[in-house]
């Protein structure tokens, strides 16, 4: 059975009211694969947003770690949003599923071309990097080659997905791109420090002129360049002129090792190729099929090939 198959409004609206929370029975799905997000009106106080977690990806201990972060950075003054806490608990379980809420925000994308946007992410960055390092997560995962290279790798391969004809290629390039993504990391060790882990511009709200962090769900540790290079344009003029104006602003609160540029290419590939096996493995959800039904056609696969050796070849040049 699909994992929220008996998630409907009125499963929502009884989770959210057993924390003691009026609703009005307003209930919006908002914007995510991996979890269920939901906008719940209340009879008594604005909005809240109910994030249902899906079941076995994280253990408790992860999620509740994920929480303490984000606690501790708006705790520092970091505009993100920890989720509430109701009885003294922000993890809660309705149905057989966990779930937290979140007080809802508002904020529109960033203009990802202007300076002082780019100036003011970077402080953030910093200010978010130096509360980071003081100490590592405990239970959340590591940025690494073996989960999200290797073992992804293996679950394109040992699929439906690639057929016989484009098998050997895609175990010869995706094994020679890995390869070079062990010898990066090898040749730019990195100081392991806690991370927002996915943030993309998507994942940046700007609001009362400053910036504003959402989505902690993939929170790992790992090097500093994680939080960065997916905010950077791929043109590198244009990128080595954005990562000037980033780094103005993030070194005044906290020292960035420049060692670890070297690794963004890297951390490319890795991503590249985790996110085809994350659609892979989220199959039988749904919503992935509607969303991804390129997955079926050998032209997907062709271009996925392609993109493989295009990184490849950059990865080599560099």
């Amino acid at each position: 059975m699909p994992p929220f198959a008996g998630l409907t409004p009125e499963a929502v609206v009884d989770a959210v009211e057993s924390l003691g929370l009026a609703c009005d029975g307003r209930v919006l799905a908002l914007n995510s694969y991996e979890n269920r997000v939901f906008r719940v009106g209340r009879e008594d106080g604005p909005p809240v947003v109910a994030k249902f977690y899906r079941p076995g990806r994280w253990s408790e201990a992860q999620i509740l770690e994920e929480h303490a972060f984000t606690e501790e950075l708006f705790e520092e003054g970091l505009s993100v949003v920890p989720p509430l806490r109701l009885s003294g608990a922000t993890l809660h379980r309705a149905d057989g599923l966990r779930f937290a809420l979140f007080p809802l925000q508002g904020g529109h994308a960033p203009e990802m071309d202007r300076e002082e946007v780019l100036k003011a992410l970077g402080e953030t960055l910093g200010r978010l990097h130096a509360v980071g390092a003081r100490r590592p997560f405990v239970h959340r995962e590591a940025i690494a080659v073996e989960p999200l290279g290797w073992a992804a790798l293996d679950t394109l391969l040992d699929g439906p997905w690639i057929e016989p004809a484009l098998h050997a290629a895609f175990e010869d390039t995706g094994a020679a791109l890995l390869d070079a993504v062990e010898a990066a990391f090898e040749a730019h060790p990195a100081r392991a420090r806690r991370l927002h882990g996915d943030l993309h511009p998507g994942n940046v709200l700007w609001r009362e002129g400053r910036p504003h962090l959402v989505d902690f769900d993939d929170a790992r540790g790992g090097p500093a360049v994680q939080d960065l290079w997916m905010l950077l344009d791929p043109e590198p003029r244009r990128r080595e002129r954005q990562l000037e104006v980033l780094m103005a602003g993030y070194e005044r609160f906290c020292e960035f090792d420049r060692g670890e540029l070297p690794l963004i290419e890297a951390l490319r590939a890795l991503r590249i190729v985790h996110f085809h096996a994350w659609v892979a493995r989220r199959w039988d959800d749904p919503a992935f099929p509607a969303a991804f039904p390129q997955f079926a056609e050998r032209r997907h696969w062709e271009r996925v090939l392609g993109e493989w050796r295009e990184q490849l070849a950059t990865m080599q040049e560099a």
